[in-house]
């Protein structure tokens, strides 16, 4: 019996995507100097809104705003009390974690088990689709698309726009940047709230692409995921975009091997995603040079703009 991998690879994709949106604006947020460890809250939040909004008559345009909006929310949040207040970042970022889970368990209750009336539905690329192998890279919704398009937003941005220079400047050093006159707070703002809505966007992605319904903790902890994967890629974005197509392809290949009779438990399988996470950070960690080499040398560290 021969066995198609097409089913596969659309599932990898289809699981990397809304990591590579998430994991993407968490690296904006991390080259700026700030370390949100609050990926997961967001993604719930903006995962409730766009579902909320999609239940109660609003459009997916504008479900997908909400879901953004409620993101970014979350994100100025932390950026207040980081920023402004120099509170912890960690501490802050965990607790953005625990807020969204919780607001979105308590106001998702009246949501579990409904399904989603519009969705984001694929969008097939005539000719391109049906290619073997690589078809569903050409057959994403439009989320799918636009994350595609983000790899190379966020480069050229980061590398070639005078904003992403200074953003740049920000996280490797504040007091520098703030002595040539730029303004740290506000681009650290500005890339808290990126962050933020590109959460936002994920946590869409998975209500309203993947799920398609509401459920309890529906992004499954894959925030976590998402911020390895900044660290797995050494904060640049192709890298980003390699690392999310890994962890997809590991997470589809939990269920592939159940759709073809491997028997294996389930629960194994499911902790495939999080085993690999935890196997990529002990070995990335062990190399401290090239950690510091590429890291932001301000991340994480607090800094008073006075502005």
């Amino acid at each position: 019996m021969s066995l198609s991998i097409t089913p596969l690879v659309a599932s990898a994709i289809a699981a990397a995507i809304p990591l590579l949106i998430a994991a993407l604006g968490e690296l904006v947020t991390e080259r700026a100097g700030l370390l949100n460890l609050g990926v997961e809250g967001m993604m719930l939040l903006g995962a409730l809104a766009a579902f909320a909004a999609i239940t109660h008559g609003a459009g997916l345009p504008v479900a997908l705003l909400a879901g953004m909006l409620a993101g970014a929310a979350g994100a100025l949040v932390y950026g207040f009390l980081t920023i402004s207040l120099q509170a912890s970042q960690v501490a802050t970022g965990l607790s953005l974690t625990i807020l969204g889970t919780g607001i979105s368990s308590f106001i998702g209750r009246g949501y579990v088990g409904y399904r989603a009336p519009e969705t984001f539905e694929p969008l097939p690329i005539p000719g391109l689709a049906t290619i073997p192998g690589i078809g569903p890279l050409f057959e994403l919704n439009v989320l799918g698309y636009a994350a595609v398009l983000a790899i190379g937003a966020v480069w050229y941005f980061l590398q070639r726009s005078r904003w992403g220079l200074e953003l740049r400047s920000v996280g490797e050093s504040p007091s520098v940047a703030r002595s040539l006159g730029l303004k740290v707070n506000r681009i650290r703002y500005a890339a808290v709230l990126f962050g933020g809505a590109m959460a936002g966007t994920a946590g869409t992605y998975y209500a309203l692409a993947q799920l398609k319904m509401w459920q309890e903790g529906l992004t499954s902890g894959n925030g976590w995921i998402a911020l390895a994967l900044v660290v797995f890629a050494t904060w640049r974005p192709a890298r980003v975009a390699i690392g999310a197509l890994l962890f997809g392809g590991v997470t589809a290949l939990g269920l592939w091997l159940q759709t073809v009779g491997v028997g294996v438990s389930t629960f194994a399988l499911a902790s495939l995603p999080y085993v690999a996470t935890i196997l990529v950070l002990v070995s990335i960690s062990a190399d401290r040079q090239a950690l510091r080499r590429h890291a932001p040398a301000a991340l994480g560290k607090p800094f008073f703009d006075g502005d």
